[in-house]
């Protein structure tokens, strides 16, 4: 609520967010596409970019000017705050013939920090989710808002994807088993003990 508070959102609003860069790839207009047609919902935008003048001119488009908050860049340990503050994180990525999300750190992220995920099915972003979130067509904002619907309307529902979406990256994301899996590849490749 304090960080809700000190951005300016309404205790009320259904807050949906994002993290990263604003490029056309991340796909942002479909997030807010999405927040448009949800009641009450508020975009929580955190990051800048080359293209937020084009999500300025989307947003003028949609009216929805009074219910997206834009943060800039802001240090980890403010964005993990943020994160916390989120009813839902969204990574709405789109593919282009020169890019693909290849795996979406930023999920994990926000799972470690308890908010449900929710992501496109571009690249890798399903496998980095797994049973832990929901995943929707790339570019469908319809889809995508019947997730945050379903999120919204089902505590349930959501408090389990929030514990899984923890223990998820908790189990396979953190340093140590990265790098324990990192060894394993290694051993595999060349043998226990290296080349030497």
């Amino acid at each position: 609520p304090e960080q809700r508070a000190a951005l300016g959102i309404t205790a009320s609003s259904y807050v949906v967010g994002y993290v990263g860069r604003l490029i056309p790839a991340k796909g942002i207009e479909t997030l807010l596409d999405a927040v448009a047609a949800t009641p009450d919902a508020t975009a929580l935008v955190v990051g800048d970019g080359p293209h937020r003048g084009a999500l300025d001119t989307h947003i003028g488009q949609l009216g929805i000017a009074n219910r997206v908050c834009f943060t800039g860049q802001r240090p980890p340990a403010e964005v993990a705050k943020l994160m916390h503050a989120m009813d839902a994180f969204v990574l709405p990525s789109l593919t282009t013939p020169k890019w693909v999300e290849y795996f979406g750190r930023v999920l994990v992220e926000a799972m470690a920090c308890g908010a449900p995920v929710v992501g496109a099915n571009s690249g890798e972003i399903a496998g980095t989710i797994g049973e832990a979130g929901l995943v929707f067509p790339e570019g469908d904002a319809r889809a995508l808002g019947e997730h945050l619907a379903q999120l919204r309307e089902d505590d349930a529902f959501r408090g389990s994807l929030v514990a899984k979406g923890r223990a998820r990256a908790e189990s396979e994301f953190t340093w140590e088993v990265i790098a324990a899996r990192t060894v394993e590849a290694y051993h595999a490749t060349v043998g226990p003990g290296g080349p030497c």
